[in-house]
C-alpha cells in the first residue's frame, strides 16, 4: 500500500463535527393542536436549548463516518497492490575517463555507485534509470529497472568517454523523468562555463585535485624488423619530476627512458625495438608509473607495417615521366612492382588510374596556382615556384589550377589526371612531386579493404574500407560489436570502450586495432574538487487531480454510502 499525497487523511477531521451533531441535538416541548390548520404557521422559536443525549440513529451515522473515510482515501491517493505509487529517479553519471581516477584506492566510480544507491534510498525510489553521459548518451541502468536491478546493473559500469559535453545526456535524462521532475548528475568537477544547468538538475562533484602523469600521444611504425615507438608525457601536477618510462614487447628485453618534465609539461620519448632475423615485433606495451588515473598510464601499440599496394607501370609514358615514377617507386616503402596492381600509372590515353602527361599545345605556367587544399591528394603540396608545362584541359573535377588550365583533376570514378609534361616542368626536381605521389599511393592505401589506422585516441572517428558479397563487423573488450552496413571507404563513429578491436570478415579476423585511453583534456586533474548546484525550479507534487489517475473505488463507495444513508434517514422519518 502507498499514499500519493499524505495531506488528504486531513479530511477524516470532518468526523469530529457530524459525530458532535448526532450528540448534539435540539429539543423542544410538545405542542398540542385540535386542528392540522395551526400547523400553517409553527413557531420557529426553540423552548429548550440544546443537550446531551444518547442519539439512536447509529445505522445513519455509521455510514457518513464511512462515506467520510471513503473521501479521506481519495483526496490521499491510496493504492494497493498493482496500483502502488512508482517513485521513478533518474541520475546521470559522468562517463569521462577521469572518473576512473583512484582516491586513497578507491575510484571516483564507486564512489558515484555508493550516492546513486543512496540517492534512490533517500527518495523512497521505486524504480531507477541512470544515463551515462558521452559523446552518445547511453542507459546504462534501466530505464525505469526495479531498484535492485538498476543498481546491479550499474555495478559493471566503467568511465571510460573522451572528454564531452554533458547537455545531451540531461537532456535525455529530463525525457525519461518527465516535466518539471528532478534530474540528478554527477561528475568529478566544474562544469565548462558554456554548459548551462536546467534548472530541474542537482548536480553533486565526487572528484578532488589531484596529480597525474598520462601518455597524451603514441605511436608505432614498423620498419624491417624494427618498431619504431613515439610517445609523448605529460606531468599534470604543479611540482617538477623525474618521469620512468618503460617499453615492453613479448620476447624482447624491457628498454627504460627517463624524461624531466616541469610542472605541466609535455616531452617526447622515442625507442626503437628490433626482433630477431626473420621475426616481427609484437605488440609493445608502454607504461608510467602508478598514479592516480592508472587508465591513461599505459598504452598498447599493436604491429603497424605498412600496407603493401601493388603498382603496375603501363606502356606509353615519355622518357622523363617513367624515369621520374621509376625514382619513386624505388624508394617508397610498401610499394611493389607487380600484376595484378591496386594502383596503376599510364599516359592519358590509357585505362590506368593515374594518367600522367599532357597534349599538344603546352603552355608553361609558373603561378599563381590555386588548389583544393582540403583533398587529401593534394595536402602539404607546395608548388609555389614550380614550373608547370601543362596540355588541353583533362576531364574530371578540378583540384588545381593555374588561371583556366587544369593541371590535376578527378573523376567521377577516382580516375586522376596529372596534365603535365615533365620534359618540360620542373615538377619532378622539387619536394612537391615525391609529396604528391605519396598522397596518392596513401590513397590506394586506404581503399584496400581493412583498416587504414592502426591505433586511434579516445572520441576518433574510425576509418575502414570494406567490400560487398561479405558480412563486417567490429569486435572490442567487454563484447562490444559494431555492425558494418555499408560498402566502400567509410567513416564510422568513435568506439565506445578502448582496448584492441578486430575487424571481421564473414566470421574471421581480417584486421585489427587499437583505441588507446589517450585524451589530454581528461588526463589533468588539477582542475577537479567539490563542486555543487542546487536545482533552481520545484519538484511537481501530485495534485488533486494529477498527471496519474487516482483509484476510482472511493469514489464509488462514497456515492453507495451517500445513498444508503438518504434510504436509511427518509425510511426513519416515514416510519
Amino acid at each position: 500500500m502507498s499514499v500519493g499525497l499524505p495531506w488528504g487523511f486531513l479530511a477524516l477531521a470532518a468526523a469530529l463535527p457530524i459525530v458532535a451533531a448526532y450528540f448534539l441535538r435540539r429539543r423542544q416541548r410538545p405542542r398540542v393542536v385540535s386542528a392540522l390548520f395551526l400547523w400553517r404557521t409553527p413557531s420557529q422559536r426553540a423552548q429548550a436549548g440544546p443537550r446531551w443525549e444518547r442519539f439512536s440513529r447509529e445505522a445513519s451515522l455509521a455510514l457518513e463516518l464511512l462515506a467520510v473515510a471513503c473521501a479521506a482515501l481519495f483526496l490521499a491517493d491510496v493504492r494497493c497492490g498493482a496500483q502502488v505509487q512508482q517513485r521513478h529517479v533518474v541520475a546521470v553519471v559522468d562517463g569521462s575517463l577521469s572518473m576512473a581516477a583512484t582516491v586513497n584506492g578507491t575510484p571516483l566510480s564507486d564512489a558515484v555507485k555508493a550516492r546513486v544507491a543512496a540517492l534512490a534510498r533517500a527518495q523512497g525510489a521505486t524504480q531507477l534509470t541512470v544515463v551515462e553521459s558521452g559523446p552518445r548518451p547511453t542507459v546504462v541502468a534501466g530505464p525505469q529497472a526495479e531498484v535492485g536491478r538498476a543498481l546491479a546493473q550499474l555495478e559493471s559500469w566503467s568511465p571510460l568517454q573522451p572528454a564531452h559535453d554533458v547537455a545531451p545526456a540531461l537532456l535525455m535524462a529530463r525525457e525519461l523523468a518527465g516535466a518539471r521532475q528532478r534530474v540528478w548528475l554527477f561528475t568529478d568537477g566544474p562544469l565548462p562555463p558554456r554548459v548551462g544547468v536546467p534548472p530541474e538538475v542537482q548536480v553533486e562533484s565526487v572528484g578532488q585535485k589531484l596529480p597525474n602523469l598520462a601518455f597524451v600521444s603514441a605511436q608505432r611504425r614498423d620498419v624491417g624488423k624494427t618498431a619504431q615507438v613515439t610517445v609523448r608525457v605529460l606531468n599534470a601536477s604543479d611540482a617538477a619530476r623525474e618521469v620512468p618510462v618503460r617499453f615492453a614487447a613479448p620476447g624482447l628485453p624491457p628498454q627504460m627512458q627517463t624524461v624531466s618534465l616541469r610542472a605541466g609539461a609535455t616531452a617526447v620519448v622515442r625507442v626503437g625495438l628490433s626482433a630477431a632475423e626473420g621475426a616481427t615485433v609484437g605488440p609493445v606495451e608502454a607504461t608510467l608509473p602508478d598514479d592516480a588515473l592508472p587508465a591513461d598510464s599505459a598504452v598498447t601499440l599493436l604491429p603497424s607495417p605498412d600496407a603493401v599496394v601493388n603498382v603496375a607501370v603501363l606502356e606509353g609514358l615519355s622518357p622523363p615521366a617513367f624515369a621520374a615514377l621509376k625514382r619513386f617507386l624505388a624508394v617508397a616503402p610498401g610499394v611493389r612492382v607487380q600484376s595484378p596492381a591496386a594502383l596503376s600509372f599510364g599516359p592519358p590515353a590509357s585505362t590506368a588510374r593515374v594518367r600522367l602527361g599532357a597534349g599538344e599545345p603546352l603552355k608553361g605556367y609558373v603561378g599563381p596556382f590555386f588548389q583544393s587544399k582540403a583533398h587529401p591528394l593534394l595536402e602539404d603540396v607546395d608548388l609555389s615556384g614550380v614550373v608547370w608545362a601543362a596540355g588541353p584541359n583533362p576531364p574530371g573535377r578540378p583540384l588545381a589550377t593555374a588561371g583556366e588550365a587544369v593541371l590535376v583533376s578527378e573523376e567521377d570514378d577516382g580516375t586522376v589526371h596529372l596534365n603535365v609534361d615533365l620534359g618540360r616542368s620542373a615538377v619532378a626536381r622539387t619536394g612537391a612531386w615525391p609529396v604528391l605521389l605519396g598522397n596518392v599511393l596513401r590513397r590506394a592505401r586506404f581503399e584496400a579493404p581493412g583498416l587504414p589506422r592502426r591505433h586511434l585516441m579516445l572520441g576518433e572517428d574510425v576509418p575502414v574500407t570494406t567490400t560487398a558479397g561479405a558480412t563486417w563487423r567490429l569486435e572490442g573488450p567487454q563484447g562490444r560489436k559494431r555492425p558494418i552496413l555499408a560498402v566502400g571507404s567509410l567513416t564510422l563513429p568513435p568506439l565506445e570502450v578502448p582496448g584492441r578491436w578486430r575487424l571481421l570478415k564473414d566470421g574471421e579476423e581480417v584486421d585489427a586495432l587499437a583505441v588507446l585511453p589517450i585524451d589530454p583534456r581528461e588526463s589533468d586533474l588539477r582542475d577537479r574538487g567539490p563542486y555543487e548546484v542546487k536545482a533552481q525550479a520545484e519538484e511537481r507534487v501530485a495534485g488533486l487531480f494529477g498527471e496519474r489517475p487516482r483509484p476510482w473505488w472511493p469514489l464509488l463507495a462514497l456515492l453507495v454510502l451517500l445513498a444508503l444513508d438518504f434510504w436509511v434517514t427518509a425510511r426513519e422519518a416515514r416510519a
